[in-house]
């Protein structure tokens, strides 16, 4: 089969009929991204001379532009033209290409922030995805929300939280569309990739499609998961991959074999090339460290699937981004969420009165709980911390992710009064949760907090039994979001939450629209109506 390039169709015709006949022949994951070239395999010297010179202040820039001709035809003008310098490279990249159009998710300032998110979701709705020829875009068939700024496309974990805010403003049939989009992802690729871009193929991002299609019932999410059972599958066997014959001490692809023999997970990718829209940061960086630049760049990409890009639980020196090793490390958040996929199928099945995989996953999703608290709590310091296989000890590093256990169910009530105590004194802040207790520079550590963050929090804190720290956090971050707001007229991708200012840090500047801002903040407006009127304040 030749790849999509050749695929005798057009718009919609050519990538769904791309779509189905790789589905068709079983071909996915790995080999189903050999098919949906990446910018930097179509075009090659000219990719790389574009990204090194830094022709765009963002990477992210140049390949989710779209070619005004074949790349072939593209290449041989570049050979012939061979501009040398950046001004010459651009002139070449602009006559050239289509470039990405400026980001239009701005309205005036209104009178509540609950209108103000309301007014955004039309700006950042997209129809269905028809991707251009030669596009990095990959085709979906329903319409979906951005996240905005310089995220053109729809995000796999960012998605959920932004659902979180669609629904109580009235727009369920959204959501309805992205899960749909993101089950054909599934059929398609065998996974859900970090975004739907050729570039994201090699990675997915934290698995939380079986809590999307939770929300299609929210009073019996059984019935949901019972519907959605292929899809849900098909995803736990991706994540799963790779777990047969693993010895102990081994890990393979997304698997780790604990010292026991138990089976807990990891972030990982298919490729160990740079990131098509980080290339040159990753280039230098695997330059400047010393290391096998195969083994730092499949780390990068590897924290890039976790969402959290990059912060200090992945490094071996927390100053140092170059000794990144995202594959040593068993995290809390992978393994929390899995647990809940896992209990969900098992739900899913008994719905379809099949006990036997019922029980099958119920075992499996029990033995991911005793693994986890076996190797990932610390008792001594009172919270679940990431665990390092390779070393066979865990970091230590206290971070907002040891709040997933209480989001999932999985901790026992002494352990989750622990986790409650730690995050009162040493998580909360002025305004919210911080993300880890490390200043590094990185975006994923102190002083900035996340939307996703504070909804785990919010969430496993009620869950466990503590309903006035759980308001505490919300009040807090709902009033961080609300001052940026009356200050900036945005709603920003991360926050200060120290400071109670926009956030900072990481590898490109501070975005705004924002879908998972957006979706937590009006959650948790629909969850506090109190938090409507800062005034009134108090604890519920």
């Amino acid at each position: 089969m030749s790849n999509h390039l050749r695929i005798p169709v057009q718009g919609v015709r050519r990538a769904a009929a791309l779509g189905a006949a790789l589905a068709l022949a079983g071909i996915t994951g790995a080999a189903a991204h050999a098919f949906y070239p990446t910018p930097a395999k179509l075009f090659g010297p000219l990719f790389v001379r574009v990204q090194m010179a830094g022709v765009f202040p963002d990477g992210k820039t140049f390949v989710d532009a779209v070619p005004k001709a074949s790349p072939q035809v593209v290449l041989q003008r570049f050979r012939k033209n061979n501009p040398r310098t950046r001004e010459a490279l651009l002139r070449f990249v602009e006559r050239n290409f289509t470039l990405p159009p400026p980001d239009r998710t701005r309205v005036p300032k209104t009178a509540t922030l609950r209108a103000h998110i309301a007014a955004l979701w039309p700006l950042l709705t997209r129809p269905a995805a028809v991707p251009p020829l030669y596009s990095s875009l990959l085709y979906v068939p329903k319409p979906y929300v951005i996240p905005g700024g310089r995220f053109r496309e729809f995000y796999y974990w960012d998605s959920y939280f932004t659902m979180l805010g669609l629904i109580p403003d009235g727009r369920m049939a959204s959501a309805r569309d992205m899960i749909d989009d993101f089950s054909y992802l599934i059929r398609t690729y065998g996974h859900i990739p970090n975004g739907t871009r050729t570039y994201y193929l090699s990675r997915s991002q934290p698995p939380v499609y079986y809590l999307m299609v939770g929300l299609l019932d929210p009073h019996d999410p059984a019935r949901a998961w019972a519907d959605h059972l292929a899809t849900l599958r098909r995803e736990y066997a991706y994540w799963m991959r790779g777990a047969a014959g693993l010895r102990p001490g081994q890990a393979r692809r997304n698997v780790v074999a604990m010292p026991d023999g138990a089976l807990l997970n990891r972030y990982w990718s298919e490729a160990d090339t740079p990131r098509d829209e980080s290339y040159r940061n990753d280039v230098l960086l695997a330059r400047a460290s010393g290391r096998p630049p195969a083994r730092v760049y499949r780390d990068l990409r590897a924290a890039a699937e976790s969402g959290w890009d990059f912060s200090s639980r992945w490094l071996g020196d927390e100053r140092h981004l170059a000794t990144i090793r995202t594959t040593d490390i068993v995290p809390i958040d992978l393994n929390s969420l899995l647990y809940g996929m896992e209990r969900a199928i098992s739900r899913g099945c008994a719905a379809r009165h099949d006990l036997p995989c019922a029980r099958r996953f119920a075992a499996r999703a029990r033995r991911r709980r005793n693994a986890l608290d076996r190797y990932l709590w610390a008792a001594r310091r009172g919270y679940f911390s990431d665990y390092d296989w390779r070393s066979r000890r865990r970091t230590g590093e206290l971070s907002a992710a040891t709040l997933y256990p209480l989001f999932v169910g999985l901790a026992d009530a002494q352990r989750a009064n622990a986790v409650a105590a730690v995050t009162r004194a040493r998580l909360l802040q002025l305004g919210g949760i911080v993300t880890t207790t490390i200043v590094t520079g990185q975006q994923w550590d102190a002083p900035n907090g996340w939307a996703p963050l504070q909804w785990i929090a919010v969430q496993g804190l009620r869950r466990y039994g503590h309903p006035r720290l759980a308001f505490r956090i919300a009040r807090r971050w709902v009033a961080t979001v609300r001052r940026v707001y009356r200050n900036t007229g945005k709603l920003v991708e991360k926050y200060n939450v120290e400071r109670e200012l926009p956030g900072g840090g990481g590898e490109y500047p501070l975005q705004d629209g924002f879908g998972w801002t957006n979706g937590v903040t009006q959650a948790l407006l629909t969850l506090y109506p109190r938090l409507d009127h800062p005034s009134r304040g108090g604890a519920p």
